[in-house]
C-alpha cells in the first residue's frame, strides 16, 4: 500500500476535528479548488499547497472548525424568523451570531481559541476595516463583530484591525455598550441572544424601535434542540479541548480561521479584486457582503448612476468557457435534474396543453360558402330542398408570444437553488418551444467580487465621494430568443460552475432584459425574474447609501409595470419580492420553483 500524502492525512485529521467539535459522525471535510462552502453536511474547504503553508492551512482549519461550530450551537430555522428583512441590519444580526457561536468554541476549547485568532488576522487583511479613513468607511458588520467578540472572550481586536475599529469604536459604545455587555449574560441561549441582538440593532438605528423584536414562534421545538445541544457544551468542553490542543499538536500548526455570515467565505488577502477573465473565476472564495454602514434614505432628487461603465460586459455563455467544460457542466447538470425531471416535465407538460388548447382551430358552420360540412349531409336527404351547408375553419386568437427569463447569478444562490433554476429554465425553453413561444434565458451578476477594475479606476481618481455603481457588470446571455433549445442546452451547465457567482446588481440587469425585449417584434412580451434577495454589491454599498441599489431596483420595476408594454413577474426564493413586484410569488424552497414558474406562466397565457 502507497503512503498516504500529507494532503490526505490533513483531511482526515480536519475531518476528525470536524466530527468531534459539531458531534455528529456524519460530518466530513472535502478540499475544493473553487469557492469553499457548506454541502449538506459536507465541508468543503479551500484546497492548501502540496507543502501545506501556514497561512493557507489556517484559511482550511478555520472554516472547518468554525462551520463544525456553527452546526452544534446554531439553530438557522431560530435564526431565521428573528433575522430583520432589510440587508445591511441582517449583515449585522448574522455576524453578531457568528460571533457568538465562534465564542462559545474559544471559551471551551483553548486550541480552537488560539486557532480561530490567527485565522482572523489572515481574513481582515483584506477586509475594508484595514483601508478605511473614516469612520462612513468602517464596514458595521465587521466594527461590531469584532466589539462582540472582545465581549465573549476577552480578546481585543487583530492589530490590523486597531486604526479602523478606533474611528468607530467610541460611536457604538455610546449607542449600544449596554446592549454589547449584555450579550456575553446570553452566550448559551440563542432566543435570548437573538431578542438582545435585535435591541442592538435597534440602538444603532439600523431597524425601528417598533419593529417587533421576534416573531411569534409556532413551534418551540428548533429552540428546544438548540439549547439542548449548546447544554451539553459544559459537560464535555475540558474534553474538548484537550481533543483540540492533542490534534494541534498532531498538526503541527497553530492557526485555524472563521467564516463569519456577515463578510462571507474567505478571500485573498490583497485589495485587488480586478477581473482577470475566466481565470478568476474560481479563485476567489466569497460571498455577497451586507450593506456596512447606517446612512439616511436617498435625498428627492436621487439619481442613479454608474461610476464608470468601462469594465461591464455582456457576454455569450460560450465565451466565458470551452466547449469540453460546457460538455462537463452540463453533465453535472443533467445528474441534477435526476431527481427533479419527472415532477417538473409533468408541470410542464400541463402548460403546454393549457397553451395548446389556446391554439387550436375552430370552425364557422352554416356558410355560403367553404368546406363542404358533411356532418350535415342527411339534411338534404330528407329536405332536398334545403342547399348544401359548408364550414370554414377560424383560427383562435392566439398573440404571438416571446418570454424571458431572467436568474440573479449572485453568490446566494450557489447549490441548490441554482441548479433548480438552471433545470427549471432548460425545462422551460424546451416546452415553449415545442408550442412555438420563444424563450431567452438570461443570467446577471459582476466581474470580479468587491468593484473590480471599476473601484480600481475610483481609488486612483482620488476617491470622490458617492460615485454611484462601483463594479464590473457581467450580463450573460444563456439563450437568444430566436435560437433553438438544442443548441443552447450546453450553455445553461455554465450555472454549475462555482466561480461564475458573484454579487448582483438587479436594477440594471432588468433594465438590459427589457430592452432586449422591446427590440422584439412578438406582440406579447414576458419578463419573468428569479432571485433570492435584494441587490447587493459591497463595493457600491460601502460608499453609497445602504438603499442605492434597492431604491434604483423600486425606480425600474415601477417604470416598468406602469409604462412599459412587457409583461413582468417575479418569483423570489426564500426572499419576500412582493415588496417590490406588484405581480410576484415568494416559495421557501427551492424544490418549489418548476411548478411556480409553470403556475405564473400559465397565469399569464390565461389573461385576455
Amino acid at each position: 500500500m502507497s503512503e498516504r500524502s500529507p494532503l490526505d492525512s490533513f483531511k482526515s485529521v480536519l475531518s476528525g476535528a470536524a466530527r468531534a467539535i459539531s458531534r455528529d459522525m456524519e460530518v466530513d471535510v472535502a478540499f475544493t479548488a473553487d469557492t469553499p462552502h457548506m454541502l449538506g453536511k459536507t465541508i468543503k474547504v479551500p484546497t492548501p499547497g502540496r507543502a501545506l503553508p501556514a497561512d493557507q492551512v489556517a484559511l482550511a482549519r478555520g472554516f472547518a472548525d468554525a462551520n463544525a461550530l456553527k452546526m452544534r450551537h446554531h439553530n438557522a430555522a431560530l435564526h431565521g424568523r428573528a433575522a430583520p428583512a432589510e440587508a445591511m441590519a441582517r449583515s449585522v444580526y448574522d455576524a453578531v451570531e457568528q460571533a457568538r457561536v465562534e465564542a462559545i468554541g474559544a471559551r471551551a476549547m483553548e486550541g480552537v481559541r488560539a486557532n480561530l485568532g490567527a485565522a482572523l488576522d489572515l481574513r481582515l487583511k483584506s477586509d475594508a476595516i484595514t483601508r478605511a479613513r473614516s469612520m462612513e468607511e468602517v464596514p458595521m458588520a465587521t466594527a461590531v463583530a469584532l466589539m462582540v467578540r472582545e465581549r465573549l472572550t476577552g480578546q481585543t481586536p487583530p492589530a490590523v484591525a486597531e486604526k479602523g475599529m478606533a474611528m468607530i469604536r467610541d460611536w457604538i459604545e455610546d449607542k449600544a455598550g449596554g446592549d454589547l455587555d449584555a450579550l456575553a449574560l446570553a452566550i448559551d441561549d440563542q432566543r435570548a441572544y437573538q431578542q438582545l441582538t435585535t435591541s442592538l440593532l435597534e440602538h444603532l438605528a439600523l431597524v425601528d424601535a417598533d419593529e417587533p423584536a421576534e416573531p411569534t414562534d409556532e413551534s418551540g421545538e428548533d429552540e428546544e434542540d438548540s439549547a439542548e445541544s449548546q447544554q451539553d457544551e459544559g459537560d464535555s468542553g475540558e474534553e474538548q479541548s484537550g481533543d483540540s490542543d492533542a490534534e494541534v499538536e498532531t498538526r503541527g500548526q497553530e492557526m485555524e480561521g472563521q467564516t463569519d455570515e456577515s463578510e462571507g467565505e474567505y478571500r485573498d488577502d490583497t485589495d485587488s479584486m480586478s477581473d482577470e477573465g475566466d481565470a478568476d473565476m474560481g479563485d476567489e472564495g466569497m460571498m455577497p457582503v451586507r450593506p456596512n454602514r447606517p446612512m439616511g434614505d436617498l435625498p428627492p432628487g436621487f439619481d442613479y448612476k454608474a461610476y464608470t461603465t468601462a469594465h461591464d460586459e455582456i457576454i455569450e455563455a460560450t465565451e466565458l468557457c470551452d466547449t469540453d467544460e460546457l460538455i462537463r457542466l452540463r453533465g453535472f447538470l443533467d445528474q441534477q435534474m435526476a431527481s427533479l425531471q419527472g415532477a417538473v416535465t409533468k408541470l410542464a407538460n400541463r402548460l403546454q396543453r393549457r397553451l395548446m388548447a389556446q391554439q387550436s382551430r375552430s370552425w364557422d358552420f352554416d356558410q355560403e360558402e367553404g368546406l363542404l360540412d358533411a356532418a350535415r349531409l342527411a339534411r338534404i336527404v330528407i329536405d332536398p330542398t334545403r342547399s348544401l351547408s359548408y364550414k370554414i375553419e377560424r383560427d383562435t386568437e392566439f398573440r404571438d408570444t416571446v418570454v424571458t427569463l431572467l436568474i440573479d447569478n449572485s453568490g446566494s444562490m450557489r447549490g441548490r437553488p441554482i441548479s433548480i433554476a438552471a433545470i427549471s429554465a432548460d425545462i422551460m425553453a424546451r416546452t415553449l418551444e415545442r408550442c412555438g413561444v420563444k424563450t431567452e434565458i438570461l443570467g446577471f451578476t459582476t466581474r470580479a467580487w468587491k468593484g473590480g477594475q471599476s473601484r480600481e479606476d475610483w481609488l486612483a481618481a482620488g476617491r470622490p465621494p458617492m460615485p454611484g455603481r462601483l463594479n464590473d457588470l457581467r450580463h450573460i446571455i444563456y439563450k437568444k430568443a430566436d435560437e433553438p433549445w438544442r443548441r443552447a442546452r450546453n450553455s445553461l451547465g455554465l450555472m454549475m460552475r462555482e466561480g461564475l457567482l458573484k454579487e448582483n446588481i438587479d436594477g440594471e440587469a432588468l433594465l438590459w432584459a427589457h430592452n432586449r425585449l422591446i427590440g422584439r417584434a412578438e406582440e406579447r412580451r414576458i419578463l419573468m425574474v428569479i432571485s433570492d434577495g435584494a441587490p447587493v454589491d459591497d463595493s457600491t454599498l460601502s460608499v453609497n447609501s445602504g438603499v442605492y441599489l434597492e431604491r434604483h431596483l423600486r425606480q425600474v420595476i415601477e417604470w416598468i409595470e406602469t409604462r412599459s408594454p412587457v409583461q413582468l413577474v417575479a418569483i423570489g426564493i426564500g426572499h419576500d419580492v412582493t415588496r417590490y413586484y406588484r405581480r410576484a410569488v415568494t416559495i421557501m424552497d427551492a424544490e418549489q420553483l418548476g411548478g411556480t414558474m409553470v403556475e405564473q406562466l400559465a397565469g399569464l397565457f390565461d389573461e385576455d
